[in-house]
């Protein structure tokens, strides 16, 4: 396989010093240079577009051709006449001028191709076909190929270092703007245009008054003729595995018209693919604007949802059964109708082997080996309608309801090297309701004003059932003192110790009930400035009931009764927040610099009541911000910001009754715990050059947390007890990122860093102690983008992980190179492989690797065949498990998760 690679790098490289350059500077008639005219290459033989290219503001341009070739040359700029001319290359390099007249006739040259990329205003056009080479199928398959475009680990894509909000098919909302869900199932060959739009508004009447910089949109174009019928297609496949047998179903049928769309996702399989995950799911329908993120508050209410063993990405049996829907309607040119439905269900079995060593060495906390089993079981279902009404260009009403519903259990065998044999069942069934509505109204072109708010209900209860083993013959292994400390912590708790194992059972109930709601009144001065006046609040409230019990072996309940904090082993905690505040902001524009200035003040109303006290918190405060940004171009600009947060806990950390976590992670709360304030600064540059294909980003952030709400952690061997409280020391936090982006011709080159630095104070034992972590991450990357030849990505993931925690400090290096191999050969056959390797150290311990290699092979008699087939193989090497280090502020970890078998499906797709 290193081979392999050696000669993949070693072809690309040789067809990179294949190319000449053309370069000159196109002027107008009178010598003034042309800025944003295209220029494009067109092979004189084959008739394919060879290169391309737009001039810089100093008329510049650069193409990258082959040598001894024969081109059409062809320069457009509107207004002007189209020139062409055919020119020849040799072995040298070429430089030409181009002079463009006026286009006073009728008679002008017209462009048989259509450029690859143009610009309309903060537009990013991106012609579909000319990043097309045969061996796509899937949108992503393309937008991996667009210049300044990335999809990220996550899935998400991104433009220019900022992560792309919203995708839409003609105009129309994808299953609420959903990325992941689009680019894996919306079919290549439907795809015409890839519009990226920067600066993004939804709502247009804003669009002069907000800060929309980070805002960033895609819309799908769909090809001719396939905008008023259904396309799509509908993959079946089968195989073997050494446990079971395979299937897979997968149909995704997609309809569009003017007025009305309708689409519709189903995957059924048992081969591991997932169309959304767990956590997808619990992201999905992110499209509320909350009222109050802008206004310097921040409240947590907390997630009781189940937290899985591992990924869907890493277990051993995977069945998964997802069946999505999304429609929109537009009955009149005034009002559009949306919606989607939701429905998702996995079966998940896993097995999880590590090895912990706790961060302090003198705490006498011994190292421990575990080993996990889990048997998982997730039912999500969600569903949401939206409409606006947009009667005329000064009114606007938009309405969302968003409900969700979920059904997770887990059950899970826990063998610790330190307590022995644990079987844990967790369960929860959650359901929230979420609406949001929104009203803008333009009083005339000075005035604008806007109502925002989002009501939520969430209701969570969590079941928690462990049966840990307490005899000590079914754990001969354990040492005297590790039983010793194990039934020391039984008797705390207050648990009958007379049987021979404890069954335990906690049952909790948290229901959340929040509003968010503000008003907005804009005022633009003069075409350069405006202020901005609000006026909202957060009105929001939480109980939180929880018991802890013991089952006996007669099936009768005990109830404990705790040895420490104050015997509370049970929670009836009502928590009430309120935030009322009033902002200003004022924007104005000098030249190629925007200052908004601004301030909120709040007044802020927390009562928590439990065990017949309340305990009340009534404050104001000043909550400042601050941003600059110097627009050097149209599409390279520097921004700096700076904001004061107030940061508030939910209902969880303030109730003072026992809360396990799990049976070997006890917590209870504080109920005068205050806000944490954090100061944040950032600075962003970005910058997309169309001439040379430079894309440019770069991200430095700093964050300082005071009275940060921090965990007091005692620890009994293995079993944690902790509580909480506001730390007098600051928690502090620097990251920087960026990516350099090139295109050479038909390779892409890329570089991508990561740093993050953080310091954060460790409370163990009734110590405080600093644990300091620095993480470095170098991700160089190339590839080609040919039309007939094979195409190939290269990446190299590089990191140094440091850990500095109390008294032990580690080291984790990993490597990991990959690439992705793709062919289209004789307009029919279609190859794709992909390979990964993986090495991690830690300094002055051992090498741990693993290696992944899937590839494809597929048949279709054209590129417009309906029929297609497709042999898929998985995990060829038949790896059994993958390893990670990891490290938090309590231990150091390395686990090993094991994964599913080499799989070997046939398929079978039918396109519409």
């Amino acid at each position: 396989m290193k081979k392999l690679i050696f000669v993949l790098l070693l072809f690309v490289v040789n067809i990179a010093l294949a190319q000449i350059k053309l370069q000159g500077v196109v002027k107008d008639s009178i010598g003034e240079p042309l800025e944003l005219a295209n220029v494009i290459a067109i092979n004189k033989v084959t008739s394919a577009l060879e290169s391309y290219g737009i001039t810089n503001d100093k008329g510049k341009y650069i193409l990258s051709l082959g040598k001894n070739t024969e081109y059409k040359l062809q320069v457009s700029y509107i207004g002007m006449k189209t020139f062409e001319e055919f020119i020849t290359t040799s072995e040298d390099n070429i430089d030409k001028d181009i002079t463009l007249k006026a286009d006073n006739a009728l008679d002008a040259v017209e462009l048989v191709y259509e450029m690859p990329v143009t610009v309309k205003g903060d537009t990013l056009i991106y012609n579909a076909d000319s990043f097309k080479n045969g061996s796509e199928r899937k949108l992503e398959d393309i937008i991996e190929k667009l210049p300044g475009v990335e999809i990220n680990e996550n899935g998400q894509i991104e433009v220019e270092g900022k992560v792309v909000n919203k995708l839409m098919v003609n105009g129309k909302d994808f299953f609420d703007g959903d990325t992941k869900l689009a680019t894996k199932n919306i079919p290549s060959s439907a795809v015409d245009k890839i519009q990226v739009l920067r600066n993004y508004s939804e709502v247009g009447q804003l669009s002069a008054v907000t800060n929309n910089q980070d805002n960033v949109a895609m819309n799908i174009k769909l090809k001719e003729g396939k905008e008023s019928f259904w396309f799509g297609n509908v993959t079946v496949g089968a195989g073997s595995s050494p446990d079971e047998e395979l299937y897979l179903a997968q149909p995704k049928l997609f309809y569009y018209s003017p007025k009305f769309s309708l689409n519709f996702i189903g995957d059924l399989n048992n081969t591991g693919e997932v169309a959304l995950s767990r956590r997808d799911i619990r992201g999905f329908g992110g499209g509320f604007r909350v009222p109050s993120n802008n206004s310097g508050t921040s409240i947590d209410l907390g997630d009781n949802s189940l937290g899985f063993l591992t990924s869907q990405n890493n277990a051993i049996n995977v069945e998964n059964k997802l069946g999505a829907t999304n429609f929109s309607y537009s009955p009149s040119k005034a009002l559009d109708i949306s919606g989607f439905l939701i429905y998702n269900s996995s079966r998940i079995d896993s097995r999880q082997r590590s090895f912990k060593q706790f961060t302090d060495s003198d705490l006498g906390i011994p190292d421990e080996t575990t080993e996990r089993t889990s048997n998982e079981a997730s039912n999500q279902g969600l569903i949401k309608l939206s409409a606006v009404y947009k009667p005329n260009l000064n009114n606007q009403l938009d309405y969302d309801v968003l409900g969700r519903i979920s059904n997770d259990s887990q059950d899970q065998n826990f063998l610790s090297s330190v307590l022995g044999s644990t079987n844990q069942f967790d369960e929860v069934k959650p359901f929230s309701i979420n609406q949001n509505i929104n009203y803008y109204y333009t009083l005339n072109e000075n005035n604008i004003f806007a109502f925002e708010a989002q009501h939520l209900i969430k209701d969570e209860d969590p079941f928690y059932n462990a049966l840990l083993f307490n005899d000590p013959n079914n754990n001969d292994e354990l040492d005297p003192d590790d039983r010793d400390a194990y039934d020391t912590t039984a008797e705390a708790l207050g648990f009958n110790t007379s049987l021979n194992n404890y069954d335990l059972v906690q049952n909790r109930r948290i229901k959340s009930n929040q509003l968010d709601a503000k008003f907005d009144y804009y005022n633009i001065l003069n075409d350069k400035s405006n202020i901005n006046f609000t006026l909202g609040t957060i009105l929001s409230s939480q109980e939180f009931n929880s018991n802890i019990f013991q089952f006996l072996e007669d099936g009768s309940q005990f109830n404990p009764n705790p040895t420490f904090n104050n015997g509370r082993a049970t929670n009836d905690t009502k928590y009430n927040f309120s935030d009322f505040y009033l902002g200003v902001h004022y924007t104005l524009k000098l030249g190629k610099f925007t200052f908004r200035p601004g301030f909120s003040a709040h007044a802020y109303g927390n009562k928590n009541a439990q065990f017949n006290e309340e305990f009340v918190d009534n404050f104001i405060r000043i909550l400042p911000d601050f941003e600059t940004r110097i627009q050097f171009k149209k599409s390279e600009s520097l921004t700096l910001r700076y904001n004061m947060r107030n940061q508030f806990t939910d209902v969880t950390r303030l109730a003072q009754g026992l809360v396990l976590n799990n049976f070997n992670s006890i917590q209870f709360g504080e109920p005068e715990l205050q806000n944490a304030l954090s100061h944040n600064v950032s600075l962003f540059y970005n910058s997309f050059n169309l001439f040379n294909y430079t894309n440019v980003f770069a991200r430095l952030a700093y964050a300082k947390n005071i009275d940060q709400i921090r965990g007091l952690t005692n620890f009994e061997n293995v079993i944690t007890t902790s509580t909480f409280f506001n730390s007098n020391f600051a928690d502090e936090s620097v990251s920087a990122n960026g990516r350099v982006q090139r295109t050479f011709g038909k390779l892409r080159a890329s570089l991508s860093t990561n740093y993050n630095y953080s310091k954060n104070n460790q409370f163990i034992q009734g110590r405080q102690s600093v644990n300091e972590r620095f993480v470095q991450n170098y991700v160089p990357g190339l590839r080609t983008n040919f039309k007939v030849a094979p195409n190939v990505s290269v990446r190299y993931n590089y990191s140094i992980s440091t850990n500095n925690q109390g008294t032990r400090k580690t080291v984790f290096y990993t490597n990991a190179p990959s690439i992705d191999f793709d062919a289209y050969i004789w307009n029919s056959v279609t190859f794709r492989t992909d390979y990964a390797y993986n090495r991690q150290k830690e300094k002055g311990g051992e090498v741990q690797s693993f290696e992944t290699w899937n590839a494809s092979l597929s048949y279709r008699k054209d590129r417009d065949a309906k029929w297609e087939y497709e042999i898929l193989a998985t995990n060829l090497l038949d790896i059994d498990s993958r390893i990670n280090n990891s490290a938090n502020n309590l231990s150091v970890s390395t686990s090993e998760t094991f994964i599913q078998p080499r799989f070997v499906t046939f398929r079978v797709r039918y396109e519409l």
